[in-house]
């Protein structure tokens, strides 16, 4: 079993009914969350020292959480039904 993050991207307002269906949605994947993990305020994109405010129209993260899986195909399968409508899957590599 490894470990994958999950990082969200898109924008949505957490109304009541966007926030039922993460609800619904990590209920749906149970033992597998490690880490529910949470919403992302603003960042900065820091690159040789020298920072730039995210925006927006450069597609930051959102949000993240950290999972469970077999596989990269079994992690990406745990999507279904996320509310996200953009999700990296990165493995966290054992050091």
């Amino acid at each position: 079993m490894s470990k994958f993050v999950f990082l969200y991207g898109g924008q949505s307002e957490p109304t009541d009914d966007v926030m039922a269906a993460w609800h619904e949605w990590f209920d749906s994947i149970g033992s597998n969350i490690v880490d529910s993990g949470n919403p992302f305020g603003a960042g900065r994109e820091v690159a040789h020292g020298e920072g730039t405010d995210l925006t927006e129209a450069m597609g930051p993260a959102t949000g993240y959480s950290i999972v469970n899986a077999d596989s990269l195909d079994a992690a990406v399968k745990l999507l279904d039904g996320c509310p996200s409508s953009v999700t990296r899957v990165y493995e966290a590599m054992p050091m």
